[in-house]
């Protein structure tokens, strides 16, 4: 579907987006207030629905739905990814002011290795048809793991992207407002919201490897995989601070992610022998994640210990 030009006008159209975002409406540092957060979100939302119905017209119900698919599950994904965000600014005590920077920047990395991960991933399976069982039973382990894996405390602050970087960066003690770098006597520092940047992309990046071969799960389109992606994660910053507060509340959303990505893993083993359309494909991701959010919102959050 995706012809050169559709690419070049497609990334134009981010990169414009990301300018007017960081360089016009948050050029100022400041705490995103609920209000705001909801606004983009349903700007995001959007827009991300009106490109779907533009695929949906322009290139068939197939292709229409296979990019609402992929956007569900990215979105979905992205969310549970939100959680993390949330520990790693905690750990870092970093600023609310400037927690957007580091989401804004992280987005504009997370595009950037999500479109070389992609066609990475779109070359193999175009020249080694196999490599798709191997990203079905990835997943499938991927979801299971999710799903029997005991939650333990997550410490940030001594991963190993922190330890490099105190050990080979020159890094300030103190933050400098929202700056990256700052100079002092003369030489260039890396400040500790730089740490936390790493920290955020290397976490995206670890979180790539489920989603994009869950995507290819539902097409082999390049572009579809490549536009669901970006569509999910751009309007991650806004929803962080709208959900920010309810993160705690949603218990059964992981679960309901590991049932989501052994499902797209099993559908790409059995393709060969049995073929399951898109439609019951996002008929049974939007059942299986509406269950978790129903579930998660009468059950509560889970009492601590």
């Amino acid at each position: 579907m995706g012809t050169p030009l559709l690419w070049l006008v497609f990334n134009l159209f981010v990169l414009a987006a990301i300018v007017l975002d960081l360089g016009v409406f948050h050029r100022r540092p400041h705490k995103m207030k609920t209000r705001e957060a909801l606004t983009w979100t349903l700007v995001w939302i959007g827009l991300s629905l009106a490109f779907g119905l533009s695929v949906l017209h322009f290139s068939g119900s197939q292709r229409g739905l296979e990019f609402f698919t992929g956007y569900v599950i990215e979105k979905a994904l992205s969310v549970d990814n939100l959680f993390l965000f949330l520990v790693i600014f905690r750990a870092f005590a970093v600023d609310e002011r400037v927690q957007h920077r580091i989401l804004e920047w992280g987005i504009l990395g997370a595009l950037v290795m999500r479109g070389a991960m992609i066609a990475a991933g779109a070359s193999l399976i175009e020249r080694f048809s196999w490599v798709l069982y191997v990203f079905g039973a990835f997943l499938v382990f991927a979801g299971l793991h999710m799903l029997f894996l005991k939650k333990v405390e997550i410490h940030p602050e001594e991963n190993r992207v922190s330890r490099f970087a105190k050990k080979y960066l020159r890094v300030t003690k103190e933050y400098q407002g929202s700056k990256f770098f700052a100079r002092d006597g003369g030489k260039l520092f890396a400040t500790p919201l730089f740490v936390v940047l790493l920290i955020v992309e290397i976490t995206d990046m670890t979180m790539a490897v489920d989603s994009i071969p869950a995507v290819f799960g539902i097409t082999r389109d390049p572009f579809i995989v490549y536009t669901s992606n970006v569509f999910a994660i751009l309007g991650l910053r806004s929803m962080y601070f709208l959900l920010a507060g309810v993160l705690g509340r949603l218990r059964y959303l992981t679960p309901g992610l590991s049932f989501v990505l052994a499902f797209i893993g099993a559908k790409m083993i059995v393709e060969p022998w049995v073929h399951i359309t898109v439609e019951i494909s996002l008929g049974i991701v939007a059942g299986i994640l509406l269950v978790a959010l129903a579930g998660s919102l009468l059950a509560g959050p889970k009492a601590k210990k």
